[in-house]
């Protein structure tokens, strides 16, 4: 069983091993995700009392306090959980009849009954607490726990088909197959959306200013069509670096073809903020050389040696910004240390993202007097930008070990 906890919600989760890598909907706030290759949630009882608690693997030797006897205790960090070296025993109060959890230390002697606030003493035999069959009081979470799995499961089984959209093995070498990243039937419904709608718009606003000019009293829808089109562009761009980072972390955790992200757009606060982030990269990177080239007004060896470092940097700069989701990505010793641990890796993906992004800026400049063929390029171009999440992800998939990051 993987247990694990909603990226969106929090909900906890469990679902069978073979799930591990598979794209899944939380019960709860129906966010869809991948689902770990292991187990996030560990379970453990407190030494003092027995109380079954839940935690996250990262809180691995933290302190926390026990929510029935206020006990500080640590996170265990190992494989095997404090519930496997601490016995814990259930048995029914005498007076009220109702389920109570004790550890096994506790046999024989008196203890406060946690619902009716009676002391009923510990059985000198009991049944443990692994061979309980209807968990009351403190062990009800479990049981609800194992309701939320049922449900989890149920919404797999009722909808197989998306399973096959999140592949997760590649069919050819990595270096042609990341040219097919976007092709998935996702990928390829945003790459419509943010091809066509932007046409369409560009198409209906430039038939009515044709036809304001010739009749004046249409300025008056024509002038408010303009400026929602416009708006409207301008959110499919945000969305589409949205997406953007999207694919960079659903490669990270995996996967080969473009994700599913249905109900899962955040709002435009969180849009705005991501974007902001980036440009603040961009200009970290950028700031040394446009400095420079504004003092000097050439382009001399200086001016190419801090261009290189900036497009050398700036491709590991922006993977840390979009996995942090914070500034935090910027921190120079991050950065320098990430570069040295997988340097002959980073060389080769760079060689690649700079051919990529070459591509992409060569397509911007060519065959501008052609509407069509200034169509077709500009979906190449946006099918490039997908190519170069998935290779930033995936680099951080090969190489999480190495990069020594914990996101």
């Amino acid at each position: 069983m993987i247990r694990f906890c909603c990226e969106q919600c929090g909900h906890k989760i469990g679902v069978e091993d073979g799930h591990g890598g598979k794209r899944v909907k939380c019960p709860e706030c129906s966010t869809v995700f991948v689902v770990p290759v292991e187990s996030t949630v560990i379970d453990f009882n407190c030494a003092n009392c027995g109380q079954r608690i839940s935690a996250l693997k990262i809180h691995g030797g933290k302190k926390v306090i026990c929510p029935k006897c206020k006990n500080t205790l640590i996170v265990p960090t190992g494989s095997q959980t404090s519930a496997e070296s601490v016995r814990v025993v259930r048995f029914a109060c005498s007076m009220c009849h109702r389920e109570i959890e004790e550890s096994e230390s506790s046999r024989g002697k008196l203890v406060e009954c946690p619902h009716c606030k009676d002391y009923v003493a510990v059985p000198l035999e009991a049944r443990p607490a692994q061979e309980a069959t209807v968990p009351a009081g403190p062990g009800a979470e479990d049981d609800m726990f194992d309701q939320r799995v049922g449900r989890l499961q149920s919404d797999m089984d009722e909808t197989p088909a998306k399973e096959p959209d999140h592949v997760t093995e590649r069919t050819l070498p990595w270096v042609l197959d990341i040219f097919l990243y976007p092709s998935s039937k996702a990928g390829l419904t945003t790459l419509a959306i943010i091809i066509f709608v932007p046409l369409l718009i560009g198409i209906v606003v430039s038939r009515l200013n044709a036809f304001a000019r010739g009749f004046p009293p249409m300025l008056v829808l024509a002038v408010p069509v303009s400026i929602i089109g416009f708006i409207m562009i301008l959110l499919l761009a945000l969305y589409l670096y949205w997406y953007f980072c999207e694919c960079i972390r659903d490669s990270a955790a995996g996967g080969v073809r473009a994700p599913e992200t249905v109900g899962a757009t955040p709002g435009l606060g969180d849009l705005l903020w991501q974007w902001f982030r980036t440009i603040c990269c961009l200009a970290v990177f950028a700031a040394p050389t446009l400095l420079y080239y504004a003092h000097v007004r050439q382009t001399d060896s200086v001016f190419w040696v801090l261009l290189g470092v900036g497009v050398f940097a700036f491709p590991m700069a922006l993977l840390a910004v979009v996995m942090f989701d914070s500034f935090a990505g910027l921190n120079p010793i991050l950065l320098v240390g990430s570069v040295f641990s997988t340097f002959l890796p980073y060389c080769a993906m760079i060689a690649v993202f700079v051919l990529v992004v070459f591509l992409i800026v060569k397509e911007s400049f060519a065959f501008q007097g052609s509407a069509t063929l200034s169509f077709i390029i500009n979906g190449v171009r946006i099918y490039l930008v997908l190519i170069v999440a998935h290779l930033l992800g995936w680099f951080y998939h090969r190489y999480e070990q190495k990069l020594n990051w914990d996101v």
